[in-house]
């Protein structure tokens, strides 16, 4: 098991940006959560096999079509073992 975190800048509040990762994160088997940041941005951590962690950094460039993705910034991280789903924070 691997984990990322993503910060995603754009305009990604208030699209929908959250909801679709969650779907995305689901289809793709991963744990984790997504959250927006006080500066606009929204914050992602990962977790799960490293096919499913690459395809939700490669969708995370683009996100759903209501948003905008100018930059991701992805480094890898300690996967959490006590994180069982991907939700919201």
């Amino acid at each position: 098991m691997k984990a990322l975190h993503a910060v995603v800048h754009g305009r990604v509040q208030g699209v929908g940006f959250r909801y679709a990762t969650v779907r995305q994160a689901q289809r793709l088997g991963l744990a984790g959560w997504v959250a927006n940041r006080p500066d606009g941005a929204v914050e992602v951590y990962a977790q799960g096999d490293p096919g499913g962690l690459s395809a939700l950094a490669t969708w995370l460039q683009d996100g759903p079509g209501t948003a905008r993705v100018d930059r991701v910034e992805l480094e890898e991280r300690e996967p959490d073992l006590a994180l069982t789903s991907f939700v919201i924070r």
